[in-house]
């Protein structure tokens, strides 16, 4: 069984089709417009908490761009970008459009409000905005029950709650967990339940 913990295997690539949306479909619809080379949406910019899907977003652009040959930027954390930076992001902004190209950039907080360049905030606004929220309880547990399905698992309503109350409350995890849940039902042959959740995770802590 611990042999079964070690071989967890990380979560699935981040891609636009695995993003859950919850009340952010609006900006993933226009991130596919961007990357459909929809002119309306060659820039925009997402904002949002830790956990509420900007990384996962960028690098799943990057990813299908780089498969794709399309010629996009992506930017993540503007707000931590100093003086030498913001200048260079400002440059690459009006190169892309000059280029028609794209630019998808993150940060913690809208354009105009995390004390960056006048200048380049102001070009960060001109483009798409959107607030990214993070999901909440309804929406992960429906995650999680979509994703056992499509492993034809059988999960349980505790066990979910369980989850959501007990572990880390980001998604990769939670999948993650689920994912190892549903190979060591499989092996014990026995269902899935809270008991056998706590015990997965017992042996875990103690490799």
């Amino acid at each position: 069984m611990k042999q079964l913990l070690l071989d967890i295997q990380p979560p699935a690539p981040p891609t636009l089709d695995n993003f859950i949306a919850g009340q952010n479909a609006e900006a993933l619809h226009s991130l596919k417009q961007a990357l459909n080379n929809v002119v309306e949406a060659r820039f925009i910019y997402l904002w949002g908490a830790p956990g509420s899907g900007k990384t996962h977003l960028l690098s799943a652009c990057k990813r299908l761009a780089s498969e794709h040959n399309l010629p996009l930027s992506t930017v993540d954390d503007v707000h931590t970008l100093d003086e030498h930076a913001q200048i260079a992001l400002f440059d690459h902004f009006n190169q892309l459009r000059a280029d028609n190209g794209i630019l998808i950039t993150a940060g913690n907080a809208a354009p105009t409000q995390m004390g960056l360049r006048i200048d380049l905030a102001t070009r960060l606004a001109w483009g798409l905005v959107y607030q990214l929220h993070p999901l909440i309880d309804e929406e992960k547990a429906q995650a999680l029950k979509t994703h056992a399905y499509a492993r034809g698992m059988k999960l349980p309503d505790e066990v979910v709650d369980y989850c959501l109350r007990y572990l880390r409350r980001d998604l990769p995890t939670l999948m993650a967990v689920l994912d190892a849940l549903d190979s060591w039902s499989l092996t014990e042959k026995k269902p899935v339940t809270v008991p056998m959740l706590k015990r997965l995770l017992q042996l875990n802590l103690e490799i």
